[in-house]
């Protein structure tokens, strides 16, 4: 590289000795002037391209008596710095179901398929509860009997005609054909599979004949409407998340896709299993969040306002402290400065100062490597 610099004026000097060979009248001479000028200027623009080529490549440049390092600075100032907890967590439902039958029978008929929005108590399926339902039209004959008899015993009371017994056994009969009626239809009514919630039937296990039992998935219905992001955290964090604490929820499935929402629920109890407990944030509804989608939590722990905060890959270690490196004039030079920092939280590629910088300071942020207190630097 220092050749390419010594190249270059060495073309400026044959560049001068072919200008001079010109015109020696005096309108060549400005215009020879001027052609010098122009060259000048671009050969002084490709010195200073290369000298940075150079520097980039590690190697300082000679500028004459002394040795210059190039450097990039940045100027500090105040700012906020954030400190999250990033855990991965997925989409749950309160709302989302597996019904099963509340009875043992054959399958006679499916009302709904998959993708059919439903509504609570509304009928998905019917089983076979034919002995039921004859034993219900039993009762009601009997109880429509039951029914007159007592309405004409009762008429009969009134008018003091016949015993007390005669009446309250007629009234009693009918009231016990009520009751029994009633229990048969609860009982018919278990063969008629409902769904328990609002939602959206997601998928139909069953089939018309298939004996089914409960306990034996039959539908699965979700509300996407009620969702909620759930995540196990390491016990490490356990002092550090409160409900309340901002969260942001991020979807790797949905591109740009992020959420800002607070800690809704921590668990009370440590899991002996593995080590964590459970946070939970509410969701809005949208339609494209998923119960099981993956979702990665970060939850805002710490934060510090008006503070120093620097690339951490500039703070460099020796056995017992920590430094940066800044630039400063010094006796009108430009030249760099190492100095001790105490450092906080790092989030990020950024780490938090808690002193030994100011704001207003240049610190060195490419080409700090290797650099030495009060060595010559430009920048």
């Amino acid at each position: 590289m220092k050749r390419i610099i010594n190249r270059l004026s060495f073309i400026l000097g044959i560049g001068i000795l072919i200008s001079c060979g010109g015109s020696n009248s005096l309108e060549g001479k400005k215009t020879q002037l001027d052609k010098l000028k122009t060259q000048q200027a671009e050969i002084a623009s490709q010195i200073k391209t290369v000298e940075e080529e150079i520097v980039a490549l590690g190697d300082s440049v000679n500028t004459g008596s002394e040795k210059v390092k190039y450097v990039a600075v940045t100027k500090l100032g105040e700012e906020t710095f954030d400190h999250y907890i990033d855990v991965q967590g997925r989409v749950e439902g309160d709302q989302n179901t597996t019904i099963s039958a509340r009875a043992m029978a054959p399958v006679t008929r499916v009302l709904v398929g998959s993708g059919s929005n439903v509504k609570k108590g509304q009928v998905l399926a019917e089983l076979d509860g034919e002995i039921v339902s004859r034993q219900i039209e039993d009762l009601k004959v009997s109880l429509n009997f039951a029914a007159d008899i007592f309405k004409k015993q009762k008429a009969l009371w009134e008018k003091q005609v016949g015993t007390e017994i005669q009446y309250l056994s007629a009234k009693n009969n009918k009231e016990s054909l009520e009751q029994k009626l009633a229990t048969l239809n609860e009982n018919f009514d278990m063969y008629k599979i409902k769904s328990p919630i609002n939602g959206t039937v997601d998928e139909v296990f069953l089939k018309i004949g298939q004996n089914v039992a409960p306990g034996i998935p039959c539908f699965r219905v979700v509300n996407n409407g009620v969702l909620k992001a759930k995540a196990d955290v390491s016990e490490t964090y356990a002092s550090q998340i409160k409900e309340g604490n901002m969260v942001k929820l991020m979807f790797p499935d949905l591109e740009n896709q992020e959420v800002i929402s607070t800690v809704s629920f921590t668990s009370r109890v440590i899991s002996q299993m593995n080590r964590t407990f459970t946070i939970e944030a509410t969701l809005p509804s949208d339609k494209n969040f998923i119960p099981n989608m993956i979702c990665i939590f970060r939850v805002k722990d710490y934060q510090s306002k008006g503070t120093l905060v620097v690339p951490i890959n500039t703070v460099q270690k020796t056995e017992n402290s920590s430094y940066v490196v800044v630039g400063q004039i010094v006796n009108g030079k430009q030249v760099a400065v190492k100095k001790e920092v105490k450092v906080g939280k790092v989030y990020q590629g950024k780490i938090e100062v808690l002193s030994g910088l100011a704001v207003g300071d240049l610190l060195i942020t490419t080409g700090f490597q290797d650099l030495n207190d009060n060595e010559l630097i430009k920048f």
